[in-house]
């Protein structure tokens, strides 16, 4: 491998860690990306010199994570393993696992919690900061799922965007004047999700 390669592999190595991976599955997952080839786990031993079980076993995390494939060559009994081609795809993904492994236990901690009947004061208050906690994750999985459905091009075109959104939104609230019907402040109409009580999933 170059120079170059070896560096791209060893960052993603040292960032795994901090992304709630180790790091073999960082340098596995780097190395498949980065040379855009399938390849079989003994290639990906001999490229970064790792043992075959650890191999194994990062490849199988991958897996479960949904960042690798499965590949069979004609002739070749041989298993390959490649990444998604479209880096939207890869990043698509990496949010919907993210979301499934740590934020929808969470939503379910609070959905149980919220169903309780508060025993005191103490109870009361606790609950309402869960309510405020389950309506703030419940509008951002929403914003989620709309994300999901947009195209490549669209999702690029809605991040260049940056700025321009607040800026937008700040012009429609000036347009907003008391006594038209709207108020100048958001209502609950503009964000149910949070401004009213969370509707409890079964």
């Amino acid at each position: 491998m170059t120079p170059l390669t070896q560096r791209f592999i060893s960052h993603f190595g040292e960032m795994g860690s901090r992304w709630g991976i180790n790091r073999t599955v960082g340098q596995i997952y780097a190395l498949l990306y980065v040379l855009g080839q399938p390849l079989n786990a003994d290639q990906i031993a001999e490229y970064l010199t790792f043992s075959r079980s650890n191999v194994s076993m990062g490849l199988k995390e991958l897996q479960s994570w949904r960042l690798v494939k499965l590949l069979h060559h004609p002739g070749d009994r041989r298993e390959y393993f490649e990444p998604p081609k479209d880096i939207w795809d890869i990043f698509k993904t990496l949010l919907e696992e993210r979301r499934r492994r740590e934020i929808e236990p969470t939503l379910s901690m609070l959905r149980d919690a919220l169903l309780e009947t508060p025993a005191n004061e103490t109870d009361q208050q606790a609950q309402q900061r869960m309510r405020e906690m389950y309506n703030l994750i419940e509008l951002s999985s929403s914003w989620f799922d709309d994300v999901q459905r947009l195209s490549p091009e669209t999702l690029a075109s809605l991040m260049k965007m940056g700025s321009k959104v607040k800026k937008l939104l700040d012009v429609r609230d000036k347009f907003r004047m008391p006594g038209s019907g709207s108020k100048t402040k958001s209502s609950s109409t503009d964000h149910p999700d949070v401004y009213q009580n969370a509707k409890l999933k079964e």
